[in-house]
């Protein structure tokens, strides 16, 4: 195990160095300039002399090999710098908008295993053949619709129209359960549609009739015996689609107008913000990395015949 660990954390070092230098030079190939931005763009009154210090100031007056070398030497220690465009620390900036987004996508997570396992249960349960036909048609539509338009439908009919729920901002659980909901029915769509497969084939499985045989009831075969073998595929998507989440809330908080990471990145892309970005893709990187590190782990509970260190040859 203790192998096992090493050799997955030289992976994630690695992982984590890649995400920062590839967004680091595509960034840096960019035609905009971040500083021409802050002192606004092309109606700027600036003087070339006044141009020149701000550059220095953040260095982007070196040579790209030199601002990465020393970009990547700050951000070992995770340091990001400061903002070009505020000023303020980027750790800062992060850590303050990192709460609500983490509240947000924890919430999408909840709801994203409530609807994709139930839906998948649900549609392996029936007994009429036109309610499983139905309801296993449901994950291919949630797939299908972009998270943007949910989040406007669902503004438009819950906000607007039933006057349910606040359609804006970050006051109260309330204002998190839309933007939840948008986050959540594609993320769980993928996960019932896995499931539902993995449910059919596990259901027909030989362990399944030594089971009824044995006079098992059809919830116990369903939920004791079927869901637990079946659960490893949508459970290696489910870790996927939880760092997939964190990287759709700068949709989701745009649409729904929250302060929170998603608003953050969406501002820091729109102007170049090179530190900013930087330290949003380590985070984002790192949360893949923990979460894949996590659902590897997981897989031996699920299934003992599942060895995470390989055995000795004879």
């Amino acid at each position: 195990m203790a192998r096992y660990l090493v050799r997955r954390l030289l992976q994630a070092l690695f992982v984590l160095w890649a995400a920062f230098t590839l967004s680091y030079f595509v960034l840096f190939a960019l035609p905009s300039d971040p500083v021409g931005i802050k002192l606004g763009g092309i109606d700027s009154t600036a003087t070339p002399e006044e141009i020149a210090a701000v550059r220095d100031e953040y260095g982007i007056g070196d040579p790209v090999l030199l601002q990465y070398v020393k970009a990547l030497r700050n951000a070992v220690t995770g340091d990001f710098g400061h903002s070009v465009q505020t000023g303020g620390e980027v750790r800062g900036m992060i850590a303050d908008a990192l709460p609500e987004t983490l509240e947000l996508t924890g919430l999408a997570l909840l709801l994203t295993l409530v609807f994709g396992v139930g839906l998948a249960l649900a549609a392996t349960y029936a007994r009429t053949r036109r309610l499983r036909q139905f309801l296993l048609s449901l994950p291919a539509l949630g797939i299908s619709m972009p998270v943007f338009w949910v989040g406007l439908l669902l503004i438009q009919v819950v906000s607007f129209q039933w006057r349910a729920l606040p359609a804006l901002g970050n006051e109260g659980f309330d204002s998190l359960i839309l933007p939840a909901i948008t986050m959540a029915l594609p993320a769980s769509a993928f996960i019932a549609q896995i499931l539902a497969k993995s449910m059919t084939t596990a259901l027909a499985s030989p362990y399944i009739d030594t089971a009824r045989a044995k006079g098992a009831s059809r919830a116990r075969i369903h939920i004791h015996h079927a869901l637990r073998n079946a659960a490893l595929p949508a459970l290696t998507v489910f870790g996927v689609l939880a760092g997939n989440l964190l990287t759709e809330s700068v949709v989701v908080e745009t649409v729904f107008s929250r302060a929170g990471l998603g608003r953050v990145t969406a501002f820091a892309v729109d102007t170049q913000d090179v530190p900013v970005v930087q330290g949003v893709v380590v985070l984002s990187a790192l949360v893949f990395v923990l979460v894949s590190l996590l659902v590897d782990l997981l897989y031996p509970l699920l299934d003992p015949r599942i060895a995470t260190v390989p055995a000795r040859r004879v």
